[in-house]
């Protein structure tokens, strides 16, 4: 099982430490049977042996010793599997973090959220129950070398009966596990639904149609799947474990048969034979009945596997400084996006850009034509598939991307609105300076702060836009990608924005790269760039002061 294998690498010593007090444990259940054997059912006072009476109180000691011992096992070997998934979650989301932007959106958010939800607790599920199947094999082996010294033909008939009560048992459970592979992947769809139903309210709330068509035939086809595969699953795991449970039973009346019917042995190994399997009864129940879970973990390895994340690594490659810069180049950059229903992917590219630093850099294009991805690769989150990034000549290799991407601070269009302010390390925000700028984007009597985190988020898109930009301003970036970012703001705002703060970002060295299509105020940029069909050129003369004129006419003309 993957779940042992992985524990043993992380946490070895620990792990040995709990299997040898599952040793104990076992030990000590057959010491009881063993006491009771002995001192209880063969007792003979006469002969000199204790009484009965005399041996119940170290009687009460060794099971009071083997309660103490098999508890410490198990909340030993479940406090280590908590610590385990602690750490399994932590280094799931850390290699999320240090995953290639492009990936995660192939991989989608419902897919990634289905892993982190159900499959972290699932293994968690797991490990709660994995120490009733270390303890389960740990005893029964231990009893077998009992049993074994007690009457070996009686164990080898014993040993057929439950080794055929466990071979069908396990045939039983991989039926669960066939079940519990489609539950999984079911779950995924599942999330996917749940993501349209709450992303969409407001389409589905106007479009009856729509929401029918989403409960009944999307959600409800995949809502049945799982329904179906969840009681088929049950269905197996419930046979196997009554199954055990009845050839358990019944290898005790196949006991009293072969020793009082055939005369293999006396009553008293018969009855020590009974009250032994009596006693693995329990844990053998307790294995079936655990296995499901340790296949449903197994599963969820096999998911988050496939998730092809990037390896773990320890650090965020933080950048204490920034060595200054004059020069930008992208030269020859490419990149296509993989092909989908047959049909190749969208490629950008080659591309050469040249940034000075502090410019002022439009960019204009029509839906589709490439900007978001130049935006990306510009910043690094999407890598190039040929082609390099060069700062004043020297090229970005594999080692400085994620340093590289620290230059930029970023407003998307699909933006995500944290709620705390942070300014340059990861420290607080220059208390001067927030105030300035929370001044100048109108934003002082719209927000509240409580030592850097923003206590209300509840606002409109445009200053939500304002407070997104307001993050990025204090983190004191040098360069600053917005993309659309004035599309949602007044018209008063959206000309202080061009008129004012541009000027401003200009003054402070910082260089901006914007998407947009406000012609009104091109003029106010250093350059007019331009993506057509994945290609970029820069606008001048004539073209930029068309561009300038009518934007819209501009992008829609082939």
């Amino acid at each position: 099982m993957e779940l042992l294998r992985v524990v043993f690498r992380h946490y070895r010593w620990p792990f040995i430490g709990v299997m040898l007090l599952s040793l104990l444990s076992a030990a000590l259940g057959i010491g009881v049977i063993a006491f009771i054997n002995h001192y209880l059912i063969v007792t003979d006072p006469v002969g000199g042996e204790i009484s009965a009476v005399t041996a119940l109180l170290p009687f009460i000691g060794l099971v009071a010793l083997l309660l103490a011992v098999t508890l410490g096992s198990q909340l030993a070997l479940t406090t280590l599997g908590h610590h385990f998934v602690y750490r399994l979650r932590g280094r799931l989301i850390k290699r999320i973090l240090d995953t290639d932007i492009e990936r995660l959106e192939q991989l989608g958010s419902a897919h990634l959220l289905s892993c982190l939800s159900s499959d972290i607790r699932n293994v968690t599920i797991a490990f709660v129950r994995l120490p009733e199947l270390v303890q389960g094999i740990v005893i029964t082996l231990a009893s077998v070398g009992y049993l074994f010294w007690l009457s070996p033909p009686l164990l080898l008939v014993t040993a057929i009966w439950i080794a055929v009560t466990m071979l069908v048992g396990w045939w039983l459970v991989s039926k669960v596990y066939h079940h519990i592979r489609i539950t999984r992947a079911t779950d995924s769809r599942l999330y996917q639904d749940y993501e349209t139903i709450i992303h969409g309210r407001k389409e589905l709330a106007l479009n009856r149609d729509r929401a029918r068509h989403l409960l009944e035939e999307v959600y409800g086809a995949d809502a049945r799947t799982y329904r179906d595969h969840i009681i088929r699953a049950d269905t197996y795991h419930l046979s196997a474990g009554n199954w055990t449970n009845i050839m358990m039973l019944g290898a005790i009346g196949v006991v009293f048969f072969l020793a009082n019917g055939l005369g293999w042995s006396n009553t008293a190994v018969a009855a020590t034979f009974s009250l032994t399997l009596l006693f693995l009864r329990s844990p053998l129940i307790q294995a079936v009945g655990a296995t499901p879970t340790l296949i449903t973990a197994q599963v969820s390895f096999d998911k988050l596997r496939e998730l092809a994340l990037a390896e773990y690594r320890e650090g965020f490659d933080l950048v204490e400084t920034h060595s200054e810069w004059q020069v930008l180049e992208m030269r020859d950059i490419s990149y296509r996006y993989p092909a989908r229903a047959g049909r190749d992917g969208f490629a950008v590219g080659p591309i050469n850009l040249r940034l000075e630093r502090g410019e002022q850099v439009y960019l204009i294009g029509g839906n589709g034509s490439g900007k978001s991805t130049l935006a990306k690769l510009l910043t690094g989150l999407y890598r190039p598939h040929s082609g390099e990034i060069r700062i004043d000549d020297e090229i970005i290799g594999e080692s400085e991307w994620h340093r590289y991407r620290q230059r930029f601070s970023a407003v998307y269009t699909d933006f995500h609105q944290f709620d705390r302010l942070m300014g340059p390390h990861g420290g607080s925000a220059d208390p001067a300076l927030l105030d300035n700028w929370l001044q100048t984007l109108q934003l002082a009597k719209k927000l509240q702060l409580d030592d850097g985190k923003v206590l209300d988020t509840e606002l409109s898109q445009g200053q939500r836009k304002r407070l997104a930009l307001l993050m990025a301003l204090v983190e004191q970036r040098q360069i600053l990608l917005l993309d659309e970012w004035a599309a949602d703001q007044d018209p008063q705002f959206r000309r202080a924005f061009y008129r004012e703060l541009m000027p401003r970002f200009r003054e402070l060295g910082i260089t901006v790269f914007a998407i947009s299509h406000d012609d009104h105020y091109f003029a106010h940029a250093d350059r007019l760039l331009e993506m057509r069909e994945g290609h970029l050129r820069e606008l001048t003369g004539d073209e930029r002061e068309l561009a300038s004129r009518d934007a819209v006419a501009r992008i829609g003309t082939s």
